[in-house]
């Protein structure tokens, strides 16, 4: 698999990368750890470098799983992992409240170092901007656990234009990780030009529209009650209805060229910047390899400028998180 550089920081990747978020927490019943594990593996040798976790997704069982799935690969792979949250283990409070306290920051440092089993955390991002935390406090906190060797590199997730800027120039950030796919383009207005401007990689995830792109989900699917999705405006009957024609136009690019829908969907991504680094979640060794192929596919100008015409002929029903969690974004 090609590789990429995240902007101008050096940190190198391939061009997908692994979001490992849904095999402990948020869609539905959790799968099997050992087959997990596999599944990482097999990631590893499809030629992925790349994986996402998170201290709060599980909480906490999902770092384990990646740092004893990645535990033979040590120094081979870019592990990222987030700060920001203080978990419960209440089932009534997944995420807990935002906590961004520069003690807190080194406190899952150092918890997440044990539970990833690694000497230094490869990327290290602020999950949700908080607001009670001055950007400037918590960029010098991960500054200072990078010049302590405990951290490589610092990234934000979800945050806004004048929070980037204001971090990097405190630590420079390698990467900004957010929602971003053909029907979430809000990044495009002033997200992309920002990072392109400060030389930061972009890492977007939900690049398959949790599972909608992919043309496996109609008006008709019935989620799990512990599935994440049976909350979100977007996934309600009629948006999935009202939000099809979306998913028609990747079917008609992706038969042409004998491709699925989430091939073009993810070649599409590769296919805005050489900087931009998606990472789709699976928990199929089949769903693993089709995103994968995507690396292979080259869209030409013309299947672009189509998907481009036709995309912005579409508006996008239904806001993508209930209101309470949108408005941690884009701050």
């Amino acid at each position: 698999m090609e590789k990429r550089k995240l902007g101008n920081s050096g940190l190198e990747v391939s061009a997908l990368g692994l979001g490992c978020m849904g095999m402990s927490f948020g869609y539905g019943t959790v799968t099997d750890k050992k087959e997990m594990i596999t599944l990482i593996r097999k990631a590893v040798e499809q030629g992925i470098t790349f994986f996402d976790t998170a201290e709060v997704y599980g909480p906490f069982i999902n770092e384990e799983l990646v740092g004893e799935a990645l535990a033979p690969f040590k120094g081979q792979v870019v592990i990222a992992t987030k700060f920001g949250f203080a978990p419960s283990q209440s089932n009534n409070s997944r995420w807990g409240e935002l906590d961004s306290r520069p003690e807190h920051i080194r406190e899952v440092a150092e918890a997440s170092l044990k539970r990833l089993k690694v000497d230094a955390i490869d990327l290290f991002y602020q999950h949700r901007v908080d607001l009670n935390v001055p950007i400037e406090d918590v960029a010098g906190t991960v500054r200072d656990l990078i010049q302590e060797g405990k951290v490589k590199h610092f990234g934000l997730s979800e945050a806004g234009a004048n929070t980037i800027r204001k971090a990097h120039a405190i630590q420079p950030v390698t990467a900004l990780q957010s929602e971003y796919s053909l029907w979430t383009r809000q990044p495009e207005k002033e997200i992309l030009p920002t990072l392109e401007e400060l030389g930061i990689g972009f890492v977007p995830f939900s690049p398959l529209g949790k599972g909608f792109l992919t043309g496996k989900i109609n008006e008709n699917t019935k989620f799990e009650s512990t599935d994440f999705r049976n909350v979100l405006p977007r996934f309600t009957q009629d948006a999935l209805k009202a939000n099809q024609s979306l998913v028609d136009l990747l079917g008609r690019i992706a038969e042409r060229i004998n491709a699925t829908h989430a091939q073009i969907a993810l070649a599409w991504l590769l296919a805005q910047k050489s900087w931009i680094v998606p990472i789709p979640g699976t928990t199929r060794l089949n769903r693993l390899t089709e995103n994968n192929g995507a690396t292979s596919i080259v869209l030409t100008s013309d299947e672009l400028q189509e998907i481009e015409v036709s995309a912005s002929q579409i508006k996008v029903t239904g806001e993508r998180y209930p209101e309470n969690i949108l408005k941690l974004t884009g701050r």
